[in-house]
């Protein structure tokens, strides 16, 4: 289980402000926290670090890409052993198509989102890079038809504050 950071209520207010807009400047985050903009610095490359912020990402829309079918696949690894598996990951994610890959419990091994130009890429997609691979014993496939973003990790009002 991975440790958590003890975060103070600067750091928290920091979070929120980032999660809302990664590409608030260091001044202006400092500003609004109330800290100096080294102190801020300090606090966010801290954050960065310990493992709290993962990253920065640009989201992109699959669907001015080429890719406006998007699905979701359920998958089964039979066996059900490490290095089947293994090597099952890396190739599903080495796929452009793919978006997310979840490892699961129950009767799937894996769901994986992709993305991809339309049904007869959808198909070749299962046809020959799942289930044309002998540890594949069954996909079953299931097309999203709208998604929405939910709402940031953090709460956006202060910490002492529910709902």
């Amino acid at each position: 289980m991975a440790e958590s950071l003890v975060l103070d209520p600067v750091d928290l207010h920091l979070l929120r402000l980032l999660q809302n807009d990664a590409r608030t400047t260091y001044r202006d985050l400092a500003a609004q926290v109330g800290v100096a903009p080294s102190t801020c610095l300090d606090r966010v490359t801290r954050l960065r670090r310990s493992g709290v912020i993962l990253g920065h990402q640009l989201r992109l829309d699959p669907a001015k890409l080429g890719r406006g079918l998007e699905a979701l696949l359920s998958v089964q690894v039979r066996p059900h052993r490490r290095e089947l598996v293994g090597p099952f990951v890396e190739r599903i994610r080495a796929l452009p198509e793919s978006r997310t890959v979840f490892h699961l419990t129950g009767p799937d091994d894996y769901l994986v989102h992709v993305a991809v130009a339309d049904m007869a890429d959808l198909q070749r997609l299962v046809l020959d890079e799942f289930t044309a691979h002998r540890e594949v014993a069954r996909v079953e496939t299931r097309l999203i038809f709208q998604q929405w973003e939910c709402g940031p990790l953090l709460p956006p009002a202060e910490s002492g504050r529910h709902g």
